[in-house]
């Protein structure tokens, strides 16, 4: 079969990035409403970063078919609302006095093994529900930075896609000059 004009594009929740925003974003949710105060400002902008980082790639994934720079821009947003997110988790631990997981320590260690092997909310929430604040902010770090490096690979393989077989408008022209036998 030829190329088609508007591909069908693969299913965006079988990306691992996108797994791991939407369980970034259940232990963020969890985490806010548990322990940070109601009405601080910092939840709905905690909860927020957690759900654009998520639905940006929904957004763009589903954008790709005609529009791989709006692809592109929408996962560097989806990237930009994580590292926001990721700030807030920081600065929730420091303000605490906290220790986060430095290089090399065994909780450190432990969770990105986990967080490689897991990719379900479900898991993760049974962990949060049974550990302190600080824990969980200490988890929800590690998936950000592991969701953060996906995501990287995943806009570095569409650019180079996009090098080497172009766009929308040049599928468009080849299958012009396809149609008119050039």
């Amino acid at each position: 079969m030829g190329e088609e004009l508007i591909p069908q594009r693969g299913n965006y929740k079988k990306l691992l990035s996108y797994q791991k925003t939407d369980v970034i974003f259940q232990l963020t949710y969890y985490f806010c409403h548990t322990y940070l105060q109601r009405g601080d400002r910092t939840v709905d902008q905690m909860i927020q970063a957690a759900r654009s980082g998520k639905q940006n790639i929904v957004e763009g994934c589903m954008a790709s078919a005609t529009s791989a720079k709006t692809e592109l821009k929408l996962l560097n947003v989806a990237k930009a609302s994580l590292h926001e997110l990721r700030e807030d988790f920081e600065d929730y631990l420091k303000t605490r006095e906290h220790r986060q997981w430095e290089e090399g320590s065994a909780e450190l260690d432990a969770m990105r093994r986990i967080g490689r092997e897991h990719n379900d909310g479900e898991y993760f929430m049974q962990l949060a529900q049974s550990r302190p604040p600080e824990t969980i902010a200490n988890m929800t770090i590690v998936l950000l930075k592991q969701a953060d490096y996906l995501l990287h690979k995943q806009i570095q393989r569409l650019s180079e896609d996009f090098v080497k077989e172009g766009g929308f408008s040049e599928r468009m022209m080849r299958m012009r000059k396809k149609n008119r036998g050039y």
